[in-house]
């Protein structure tokens, strides 16, 4: 079959295609379950035109025998394979059919698939290997609406999966590490203060120093990108006595790391105050952790209200330390905070743009 295929030629729709559309051309049809390519109807020439055109890794399976064609795309995906157009797809995958060969039925009864870093064992280069696949599995009904095909659309994440598996090996592995460093400046600390601060001094430290601890172990399960809000509240929260006696609501924002570390800490000083001097100091007390963004789509504000209840009044502190300074710096260490110590407790408002919590830390022009 020539390479070029006049426009008034019946079998125009195997013009191109690369490497694999010469091999589909030169392929004896006649002697296959499909037969020549003449005698094709109209649903599977467009499906072997598509398929052949795509830049994409497609393969084509019709037919009961579940004959296959495929695109240069594909080829990689096979490895050293031999060349397998117009085989059984069956065949081609043998040594993984028991695990896709259900997904398979399932497309030829008309349901269609997809799966993300699908883990399967093929030998595809003369010995078995663990790869990973994001594909999708198309029905393909032909011109009575009956399904006669399916197409595979795959892409291999084995790459992908592999390095986020590493990923997260170091990940607790540097998290490991941060516990023992933090443990050792702990120690190092209590030895070296030991005589010139009090007990609580101390204490506030080791305590500060777990807050922080916190805020590593919620970006280390996030891989240091960013963390949802909630989660970030609920982390540093979970220390304290009394969590169940927080009423935490907003919308799903997720922060950078720099706002993860500033507001765990910030928190972790306002939950202390309310312990010692506020509305968790009494059975009865509570405290609401409400946010939302507020003005228009392109520059929003997240604002957040931490409002302490049914505790004591609450009173302005006489003295401002680095615990003052930490809520002072809000939710990105930046400022935007402002207090209100009142007779129904303290009321506690912090705001910054969304962009500088997501992207964690503030621009030249914004500093």
């Amino acid at each position: 079959m020539p390479t070029s295929i006049p426009l008034n030629c019946p079998l125009h729709f195997l013009q191109g295609g690369g490497e694999m559309g010469r091999v589909v051309r030169a392929y004896d049809w006649a002697g296959s379950p499909l037969g020549p390519p003449v005698a094709w109807p109209q649903s599977l020439r467009t499906v072997v035109a598509l398929v052949l055109a795509s830049p994409f890794p497609k393969c084509l399976v019709w037919g009961k025998e579940m004959i296959a064609i495929y695109n240069d795309a594909f080829v990689p995906i096979l490895g050293r394979k031999p060349l397998s157009i117009g085989q059984s797809f069956r065949t081609i995958w043998s040594e993984a059919w028991g695990v896709i060969g259900p997904i398979a039925e399932k497309a030829f009864a008309g349901e269609a698939t997809f799966i993300e870093d699908f883990p399967l064992v093929v030998t595809r280069n003369g010995f078995p290997e663990q790869t990973y696949f994001t594909f999708s599995y198309t029905p393909l009904p032909d011109e009575n609406g009956e399904i006669s095909g399916f197409m595979d659309t795959v892409i291999e994440t084995t790459g992908k999966v592999e390095a986020e598996s590493r990923l997260r090996v170091l990940n607790a592995e540097l998290g490991h590490r941060m516990k023992n460093t933090q443990a050792i400046v702990q120690a190092i600390a209590r030895q070296t203060l030991r005589g010139a601060a009090d007990e609580e001094a101390l204490n506030i430290f080791t305590e500060r120093l777990m807050a922080l601890s916190s805020a590593h172990d919620i970006l280390l399960r996030q891989s240091w990108d960013s963390a949802p809000l909630r989660a970030v509240i609920e982390n540093v929260l979970r220390h304290h006595l009394g969590g169940d006696r927080f009423v935490i609501e907003g919308p799903d924002v997720n922060v950078g790391p720099k706002a993860v570390l500033s507001m765990s800490l910030m928190l972790h000083e306002m939950a202390t105050n309310a312990i010692k001097h506020g509305a968790m100091s009494v059975p009865t007390g509570a405290v609401e952790i409400r946010w939302s963004l507020v003005g228009d789509d392109d520059s929003p504000i997240l604002h957040m209200r931490w409002t302490e209840r049914n505790g004591p009044p609450a009173t302005a502190p006489k003295r401002h330390g680095f615990g003052s300074r930490l809520i002072k710096g809000g939710l990105t260490g930046a400022g935007r905070a402002n207090l209100q110590f009142l007779a129904t407790g303290l009321v506690g408002d912090f705001e910054a743009p969304l962009n500088w919590l997501t992207a964690g830390s503030l621009t030249a022009d914004e500093r």
